[in-house]
C-alpha cells in the first residue's frame, strides 16, 4: 500500500511525525471525491499496524499479511450501512467499545470513519468522548469529501490534512499510465476538474455512456425535446452522477458566459451545445438552475432519499425553460 505521486511530500511528513512520537490520536484527511484520500489513509494505516515498518508498511510481518487477507483484529472501519448514507450512533458505539480494549497485536487500535460528514448528529456526539480521551497507541483516521459538515467539535479534536488538486505535470503520467493514452488522460483530467481518481473512473466504460446520454438528452433539450419524455431514459439510480455532470456543466456555463473564453470550461467537446445555450439565457438563469442542482445533491448525502426520477424530471424541466427562453 502506496500513497500516490503527487503525496509524496505529505506522506513524508506523516512518516517524521510517526516516527518521532508526534504524530496525533486524530487526523482527518479531506479533499474532493478523486483527490486520492483513500490511498493515504489505507498506506498511514498499514504503516501504523506494521510491526517492522520502513518508508513504507512491510508487508510481510504477521500483521501486514493479515491486513492484506482483509481482516486485521486492530482495525476498525466504520463506514454508512449498506444502502444507507448515514453512520449512525450503533456504529460509534462500537468504535467506543474497540477503543476501551488492548489491542490484540501489541501495538495500535486503529479506526478509520469514512466518509466522515456521514456521521448524524447522534453519532459525532457519541465519538467525542474517545476523540477526548481516547487511550494510547490509538489512532483515529476521518476521511471527508466536505469536512465542513462535521460537527465542529469534531474537527478541532482532529489535526486536519487538506490535500490540494496536484499539478498536471504530475497527475496527467499518473492516468496516462492508467488508461495507456495520453491524449485521452489530459481531456479526462480536465473534465474531472484536475481529481486524477476521478478521471479515471469517468473514463471507464459505464461512466463514458452514462456522460454521452447526457450530452445527447442535453443536445435534444437544445433543439426543443420533451423533459420528462428525456428524462425517462435515465437511469434514474444514476441521480448524483447525473447531478455531478449537470452541476460541472453550468459551472462551465457560467464561465464562458461570464468571460467569453472557451479556454475556461473543462469539457471542450461540449463547446457547441454551451454557445447555444448562453445565447437563450442569461448568466443569473444558469446560476439558479446550479443552485437547485447542489442542492439536491447536498440532500442525497445528507442521508435525503427523495425520488429520483421527480428529481430528474423537475430538473430537467427548469433547464428546458431556459435553453427555450
Amino acid at each position: 500500500m502506496s500513497p500516490l505521486p503527487w503525496q509524496t511530500d505529505r506522506w513524508r511528513k506523516l512518516v517524521e511525525l510517526q516516527d518521532g512520537g508526534r504524530l496525533p490520536h486524530a487526523l482527518l484527511l479531506s479533499g474532493p471525491s478523486g483527490i486520492g484520500k483513500q490511498p493515504l489513509a489505507e498506506a498511514l494505516i498499514a504503516r501504523t499496524l506494521c510491526r517492522d515498518p520502513g518508508e513504507l508498511a512491510c508487508g510481510e510481518c504477521h500483521s501486514c499479511r493479515m491486513l492484506a487477507a482483509g481482516y486485521h483484529p486492530d482495525l476498525l472501519t466504520v463506514m454508512p450501512a449498506e444502502k444507507s448514507r448515514q453512520i449512525r450512533v450503533d456504529a460509534i458505539r462500537q468504535v467506543n467499545g474497540f477503543v476501551a480494549q488492548t489491542a490484540q497485536q501489541g501495538g495500535y487500535r486503529v479506526i478509520r470513519i469514512e466518509p466522515g460528514e456521514a456521521m448524524n448528529v447522534a453519532a459525532s456526539n457519541a465519538l467525542l468522548k474517545s476523540l477526548e480521551e481516547p487511550g494510547d497507541r490509538t489512532l483515529f483516521i476521518l476521511v471527508s469529501d466536505t469536512p465542513s459538515r462535521l460537527l465542529a467539535t469534531i474537527r478541532s479534536r482532529c489535526q486536519h490534512w487538506s490535500l490540494a488538486v496536484p499539478p498536471l505535470e504530475v497527475a496527467e503520467p499518473w492516468l496516462r499510465e492508467r488508461l495507456g493514452n495520453g491524449d485521452e488522460a489530459r481531456f479526462w483530467l480536465s473534465v474531472a476538474g484536475g481529481l486524477p481518481l476521478l478521471a479515471e473512473e469517468l473514463a471507464g466504460a459505464e461512466a463514458r455512456q452514462l456522460r454521452q446520454d447526457l450530452r445527447e438528452l442535453f443536445d435534444a433539450l437544445v433543439r426543443g425535446g420533451e423533459p420528462v419524455g428525456e428524462a425517462a431514459r435515465l437511469d434514474a439510480q444514476s441521480l448524483d452522477r447525473i447531478l455531478w455532470y449537470g452541476i460541472a456543466w453550468l459551472e462551465d456555463l457560467i464561465r464562458l458566459g461570464l468571460s467569453g473564453d472557451p479556454s475556461r470550461v473543462r469539457n471542450g467537446d461540449l463547446l457547441p451545445l454551451y454557445r447555444q445555450a448562453v445565447k437563450n439565457a442569461r448568466v443569473r438563469d444558469w446560476f439558479r438552475l446550479l443552485d437547485y442542482a447542489r442542492e439536491q445533491r447536498r440532500l442525497l448525502a445528507a442521508g435525503g432519499n427523495p425520488n429520483p426520477q421527480l428529481v430528474l424530471e423537475a430538473w430537467l424541466v427548469r433547464w428546458s425553460a431556459l435553453l427555450r427562453s
